[in-house]
């Protein structure tokens, strides 16, 4: 099988892939130290990283460049990153890695459905199906 670097496929999956890891690294970092703390000094390491990242590559555009209507919903998604970013590592704190992001997960749930809603994507019924699965399978995950 070939990879193709420009497919969303690949990205996704090491996007889960990370996602996995960060499961696993912010249940042991939050230990012995506050959640909040912890999400403090996480956001610091993706600014750094982003940064450097935009550098290496010669990303950077100026800011007048960028409309406003761009950054009020990069603010608006900043806010909600935030949030959940916060609530994550406050359930981590508190729960089980496994069932914590069993839930966390659900988001893609609610992606689809407010996709659907708001941004007018369509999915299949087999999509549909695959949805209605994660849900229950978030769902029963997250049983005690």
């Amino acid at each position: 099988m070939r990879v193709s670097l420009t497919s969303w496929q690949f990205w996704a999956f090491l996007s889960a892939a990370f996602a996995a890891l960060t499961a696993v690294l912010a249940k042991a970092g939050v230990a012995n130290l506050n959640s909040d703390l912890a999400t403090f000094i996480r956001t610091i390491v993706v600014v750094g990283v982003s940064a450097a990242l935009l550098t290496a590559l010669g990303e950077w555009q100026p800011p007048a460049s960028i409309p406003l209507r761009t950054y009020g919903l990069l603010a608006a998604s900043g806010l909600a990153t935030g949030a959940s970013w916060l609530c994550y590592f406050r359930a981590m704190k508190l729960g089980n890695a496994a069932q914590v992001a069993a839930v966390d997960k659900l988001s893609v749930v609610l992606v689809a459905l407010i996709a659907t809603l708001f941004l007018g994507e369509r999915l299949s019924p087999a999509n549909w199906a695959g949805v209605a699965l994660m849900a229950a399978g978030g769902m029963l995950v997250a049983l005690r």
